[in-house]
């Protein structure tokens, strides 16, 4: 069974807008700075997710390959 993730990022394209809302009114010039970096910090981001993602299914591969001998005589004993 898998552990589930606090934080799926759900909640960063709502936090975002909130924030440059904010932004907008108090610091506009900061606000458009923020606009424009949001999706260049993503794009740069990226490959570390990707790298993330597969990091993480090449643990629960070997965890598979580990637990695999416990499986087969839990199944033989019935």
């Amino acid at each position: 069974m898998r552990a589930t993730r606090l934080w799926d990022g759900s909640a960063i394209p709502s936090l975002m807008l909130t924030f440059l809302a904010w932004l907008l009114v108090l610091r506009w010039p900061l606000a458009l700075l923020a606009l424009v970096l949001y999706p260049l910090v993503w794009l740069i981001l990226l490959p570390f997710r990707v790298g993330g993602i597969a990091v993480d299914g090449t643990l629960e591969l070997v965890r598979a390959v580990i637990l695999l001998p416990v499986r087969i005589l839990r199944l033989a004993r019935g």
